[in-house]
């Protein structure tokens, strides 16, 4: 990818439509071998650049799914306990020398240690997803990590990675990530599409859908993230919401349909019930008003 249209372009080519600032910070990530951190809404398509970055360079996706309590040895590695006491044993019984238990034979890598190793296809993408999810600790060890780009373990030793990975970082935002893991990293906020890009969107992933149904979806969608909801629908929704729409062979939006499908839209039963009723065909109504 040796310029900004080719990364719009390849990405394009792995169905994710992205706008030239995204793909500019994605070029600059990856000219520069610095790490991406997207921050953003949930449903805007942070997880999903990485998958098209990876595929689009021809790359291994790694990921690491972040959660409350995650800690570095849980991230790197971890020993398998079962299978070095059932070489002990075996030792034993046919009176063989002692294994050693600290081999490659018995380590289970985890994503960190995975993308520090060496591929034949290239340095891997290692997508760290939800970031906020974690804990200061976590974020000072990954920030050690991503600086020189190695993995202590205490019984064999550093490994380093050959050439870094890819590195994309994500975060929803439930709370703030440290400034010194943002410094060290190519910031991004992606938010909701407009509504060409959203159209654009659903055209490469629902190309099924034909213009006059996704216009009202799009617009619909856009509509009710203006509203004050628990949780807006993000693309993700918008894509589910048009392929059950074509499974049920509809051809528009009714009042009707629209209550009986909302479940692919909204995630929490009080945004569903503030778009019970004649809420719904309101909405509509403004929707076609705006779309004719």
């Amino acid at each position: 990818m040796n310029s900004i249209d080719d990364v719009q372009a390849a990405l394009a080519d792995q169905d994710y439509v992205c706008g030239p600032a995204l793909a500019t910070v994605v070029f600059l990530a990856l000219r520069l071998g610095r790490p991406l951190f997207l921050e953003g809404e949930a449903g805007t398509g942070k997880t999903e650049i990485a998958r098209a970055i990876a595929a689009a360079l021809g790359r291994r996706l790694i990921r690491l799914q972040c959660y409350e309590g995650l800690d570095a040895a849980s991230a790197v590695y971890e020993w398998n306990f079962a299978a070095q006491m059932m070489a002990i044993r075996r030792a034993e019984a046919t009176g063989a020398a002692p294994p050693d238990l600290y081999s490659d034979d018995f380590l289970i890598a985890r994503p960190l240690l995975e993308a520090m190793r060496p591929d034949p296809a290239g340095p891997p993408v290692l997508l760290i997803d939800e970031i906020d999810r974690t804990d200061a600790p976590f974020e000072a060890f990954l920030l050690e990590a991503l600086s020189d780009f190695q993995v202590t373990i205490p019984e064999t030793g550093t490994v380093r990675a050959p050439a870094p990975p890819i590195v994309v970082l994500t975060s929803n935002r439930t709370r703030e990530v440290h400034d010194a893991l943002k410094r060290r990293c190519l910031y991004h906020w992606v938010d909701y599409p407009d509504h060409d890009r959203e159209m654009a969107i659903l055209a490469a992933r629902a190309p099924e859908a034909s213009e006059a149904l996704s216009r009202e979806v799009v617009a619909f969608v856009q509509r009710l993230r203006t509203k004050d909801l628990f949780k807006k629908p993000g693309v993700a929704e918008t894509i589910d919401w048009a392929k059950c729409l074509l499974a049920l062979d509809m051809i528009d939006l009714s009042p009707e349909v629209i209550a009986d499908t909302l479940g692919a839209l909204l995630k929490y039963q009080d945004d569903i019930q503030k778009l019970q009723g004649s809420e719904a065909a309101r909405i509509l109504a403004e929707v076609r008003a705006e779309v004719a």
